[in-house]
């Protein structure tokens, strides 16, 4: 279903390292308004859901945020 290949889509080269930006960046990606959270919190929510239709749709929501991780 998904590929993980261990390299870089574009170079980086950091000059000046910032580590109030980078604290800003690994909330957004782990913190509690993140995207794993927000993945997780769509494929516990299918669980309770009554419709197939919408436990459906939120294990594709669910498994996508998954797969856009870096």
């Amino acid at each position: 279903m998904w590929t993980y290949d261990k390299r870089l889509e574009f170079p980086v080269n950091i000059k000046n390292p910032n580590p109030k930006l980078a604290q800003l960046i690994i909330s957004q990606l782990g913190g509690p308004d993140g995207e794993l959270n927000a993945a997780l919190r769509y494929l516990s929510q299918r669980y309770a859901m009554p419709y197939d239709k919408v436990k459906g749709l939120l294990t594709d929501i669910g498994t996508e945020e998954i797969a856009q991780r870096p």
